[in-house]
C-alpha cells in the first residue's frame, strides 16, 4: 500500500510557505506588546535567578559586598569629617574614628557568627533579644542614664556609651516575625492581629517617646507597620496605626518649642532664628561639592559650622568632599543592598525568613531615607543617622547585626533539590530554614 502524498499548499491559500524573512508590503508592522519591557525584566530576572541557583547564592556576596563597602565609606568620612573636632576634645584627630572602627570590628564579628547560625537558632534568640531591649530601655531611667541634647536616650557603661533604642530596632525586627509567623491563617482576626504584637511594641516605643527621641520613635512605628504588612494582617489595620502615629507625632512636636521651630522654619517660617542654621549649612556643603568634590578631607563645613558633622549630617559631608560622584555611589550602595534582600525575601516560602528580612530592609533602607531626606531639605532635622556611614557604634553595631540575620537567611535554600536535576548533588540538599550554602564555593 502506498503511502499518501504530502498536499502542497497552493499561492493562494492561508497555509502557503512564504520565504523566510519575507512579508507582503500590505502587511502592517509587527506591533510590538506593552508589556514586552516588563517580559524582558523578567526574563533577564529568570536568568539571574537560574545563574544564582547553579553557580552559587550571589545575594549572600551583594549583602556581604554591599555592606562591607558602606561600612568602609562610613569609617573613612568619619575620619574625615570628625578630625577637628576630636582635636578641640580628645586631643588627637583620629580619637572618634578609632572608637568607631572598634565598634566596626565588633560589629563585623557578630555580623559574621550571626550568619552562621541555622534559622531555627535565630528564632530561638527572639525572645531574650526582645527582653534584654526592654530592660536596656528601662535602665535609661536609672543613674546609668544621661541626657545629650534634650533627649535622655543614653547609657554610660564604664567608658562607652550605649543608644539601647538601637537595639530595639533590631528586637522587633525579630521577634515580631516570629508570633505574626507562628500565627499564620489566624491574622485574619483582628485579636490574633494585635496581641500580643501591639502591646509589646507599644511598650517599647512608649519607652522610647518618654526619652522625647521623636526620629527613633518614628522609626520604630514604621518598622511596626512595616512587619504587619509583610505579615498579611488585615488592611483596615494600617489606616487605625497611621492615625494613631500621626497623632502621636503631633503631640510629640507640639510639646517641644525645639522641634516647632524645625518644623516652622522647614516650613518657611523665620522666626525661630539660629534654629535651622544647621540643615543650611548642610545644603550649602551639597552645593559646594559640585560633581567631584573638594577633595577628600578639604571640608570647609565642618570646621563646626555643621554642628556634629560626623553624626547625622555625615551625608552633606560626603556631598561637599566626594561630590555629586560620592553621593550616587552611596545611594547605588543602598539599592545593591536592597535589591539583594528582595532576591532573598522572594526566594524564601518560610513566613518568618520572609517577614524578618522585609522588616530589616524597611529598617535599614527608612532609616536611609529619613536621614537623606533631612540633610537635602526634603523633611525637617530629626536627629536620625545614616546606616553603617553615621557616628555612633551603638548604631553601627546593631545594623550590622540585622545584616547578619539577613546573611543567615540568604544561605539557606527554600525547597530541597531533586536527585539528577543538574542543579546541584543531592548531599548539599537542604529543607527550608537549613544551611546549604556556606558562602565559600557552589551550593
Amino acid at each position: 500500500m502506498t503511502p499518501p502524498r504530502p498536499q502542497t499548499p497552493r499561492a493562494g491559500s492561508a497555509t502557503a510557505v512564504r520565504p523566510s524573512g519575507s512579508r507582503p508590503a500590505s502587511a502592517p508592522a509587527p506591533r510590538v506588546p506593552r508589556s514586552t519591557l516588563f517580559r524582558l525584566i523578567a526574563g533577564v530576572w529568570a536568568r539571574i535567578e537560574d545563574r544564582d541557583q547553579r553557580s552559587g547564592n550571589s545575594s549572600y556576596y551583594l549583602i556581604l559586598g554591599a555592606t562591607i563597602a558602606l561600612t568602609a565609606v562610613g569609617l573613612l568620612m568619619v575620619l574625615s569629617s570628625s578630625a577637628v573636632e576630636a582635636i578641640a576634645e580628645e586631643g588627637s584627630s583620629y580619637a572618634l574614628f578609632i572608637k568607631q572602627g572598634m565598634f566596626g570590628v565588633g560589629g563585623l564579628a557578630l555580623m559574621f557568627i550571626l550568619s552562621r547560625l541555622p534559622v531555627r537558632t535565630i528564632k530561638l534568640l527572639a525572645w531574650p533579644t526582645v527582653g534584654f531591649a526592654v530592660l536596656l530601655l528601662l535602665a535609661i531611667f536609672t543613674p546609668l542614664g544621661y541626657e545629650v541634647n534634650g533627649n535622655r536616650s543614653w547609657l554610660r557603661l564604664g567608658g562607652l556609651t550605649a543608644q539601647p533604642s538601637e537595639a530595639a530596632k533590631f528586637a522587633l525586627c525579630v521577634w515580631m516575625p516570629l508570633i505574626l509567623a507562628r500565627k499564620g491563617a489566624l491574622l485574619g482576626q483582628l485579636k490574633h492581629a494585635l496581641i500580643p504584637v501591639l502591646p509589646v511594641a507599644g511598650i517599647i516605643i512608649g519607652l522610647v517617646v518618654l526619652q522625647h527621641d521623636l526620629g527613633t520613635s518614628l522609626l520604630l512605628t514604621l518598622i511596626v507597620i512595616a512587619t504587619l504588612f509583610f505579615s498579611g494582617v488585615p488592611k483596615r489595620l494600617f489606616l487605625v496605626a497611621g492615625l494613631v502615629a500621626a497623632a502621636g507625632a503631633i503631640v510629640m512636636a507640639l510639646g517641644s518649642g525645639n522641634r516647632m521651630c524645625r518644623i516652622t522654619g522647614w516650613l518657611g517660617d523665620g522666626q525661630c532664628v539660629g534654629i535651622n542654621d544647621q540643615a543650611n549649612a548642610g545644603l550649602g556643603a551639597l552645593a559646594s561639592g559640585g560633581w567631584w568634590g573638594v577633595g577628600l578631607g578639604q571640608s570647609r563645613q565642618k570646621w563646626f559650622y555643621i554642628p556634629e558633622a560626623h553624626n547625622d549630617f555625615i551625608f552633606s559631608i560626603i556631598g561637599e568632599e566626594l561630590g555629586l560622584v560620592g553621593t550616587i555611589v552611596v545611594l547605588c550602595l543602598f539599592g545593591i543592598l536592597a535589591i539583594a534582600i528582595l532576591r532573598v525575601i522572594m526566594r524564601h516560602t518560610d513566613p518568618f525568613v520572609r517577614i524578618t528580612s522585609g522588616a530589616i530592609l524597611t529598617w535599614i533602607l527608612g532609616q536611609a531615607f529619613v536621614n537623606i531626606a533631612m540633610v537635602t531639605g526634603l523633611l525637617p532635622v530629626i536627629g536620625v543617622p545614616l546606616p553603617f556611614i553615621s557616628y555612633g557604634g551603638s548604631s553601627l553595631l546593631v545594623v550590622l547585626c540585622g545584616i547578619g540575620v539577613v546573611l543567615s537567611f540568604a544561605r539557606t535554600r527554600p525547597t530541597p533539590r531533586r536527585a539528577g536535576s543538574g542543579l546541584g548533588r543531592p548531599s548539599l540538599l537542604a529543607r527550608d530554614g537549613e544551611p546549604a550554602f556556606t558562602g565559600r564555593g557552589r551550593a
